[in-house]
């Protein structure tokens, strides 16, 4: 059985295999390393081995050390027990819980916990190549304060696009989302990685916990003069996305309103 502590904080034990994940009480920092990737999930041990499977496998070949921060945001699934029987390959994998609601919470959970120097997430379906990491750590490395991943910089392309509706609204919800956070073309995908000073300082400026969680963020980052490095990638739709275009688009776009009247004199 999966327990939580005060502060919601669910450690597993490096190497440990299979059974439930072990509860460490109280507050407990994790050891810095040079990036941390936090993965929000809601209800995915579908989706999960695979995407630990192909995270550990590519983090482990690099020369930089690694960890992947599950996130697990209220799931009544077994997605914190599919983190504990994960192979990790070496690369520290751990579980957190998240108490409060939606994909921003839980991102901000992990990127706030953070004690390393990149620190970013990527979501738990891994439409975006995980290769695309090769060239966000250069950005970083190269004085860049984020590194995001887009499906319509110049370049992108979709190897499996979204149905027409999703298309229709996220290019309405681009159009709306440029003023705020000019030349970034794609503030949406689930691929960004910040240096950690610059992104624990936005997030500590940002209110918005919904879908446009991303674009107060990238603002934040932007209105302090931090670099936004967009790097066009070869896109994947994954068709058992959680999100709802209905019922999520309209939040998302309230969110942003909320956005344009925190603007206002």
């Amino acid at each position: 059985m999966k327990r939580e502590n005060p502060d919601n904080t669910i450690h597993t034990v490096p190497g440990q295999r299979t059974g439930s994940p072990v509860v460490h009480h109280g507050a407990r920092a994790r050891v810095p390393v040079d990036l941390e990737l936090v993965v929000p999930a809601f209800n995915e041990a579908g989706r999960l081995p695979d995407t630990l499977r192909a995270l550990t496998a590519f983090l482990a070949d690099q020369s930089w050390r690694s960890r992947i921060v599950v996130v697990d945001n209220g799931s009544t699934d077994e997605t914190t027990a599919v983190v504990a029987a994960a192979d990790r390959r070496g690369v520290d994998v751990v579980a957190i819980g998240c108490a409060r609601p939606g994909k921003g919470a839980a991102v901000r959970r992990g990127l706030s916990s953070s004690t390393s120097r990149f620190a970013g997430f990527v979501d738990a379906d891994l439409s975006t190549p995980i290769s695309t990491l090769t060239r966000v750590m250069a950005e970083l490395r190269a004085g860049a304060a984020a590194a995001i991943a887009s499906r319509h910089a110049p370049g992108a392309r979709f190897v499996h696009p979204q149905p027409v509706g999703r298309r229709m609204g996220g290019a309405a919800f681009r159009m709306l989302a440029r003023p705020l956070v000019p030349e970034v073309h794609d503030t949406q995908c689930g691929f960004k990685v910040f240096e950690r000073e610059a992104v624990q300082s936005a997030l500590a400026r940002c209110r918005v916990s919904g879908f446009a969680f991303d674009v107060e963020l990238l603002r934040q980052i932007r209105l302090v003069g931090g670099r936004i490095a967009e790097i066009a990638v070869a896109w994947t739709d994954d068709e058992r996305s959680t999100f709802r275009p209905v019922h999520d688009g309209r939040a998302a776009f309230a969110d942003l309103l909320r956005l344009y009247r925190a603007d206002l004199p």
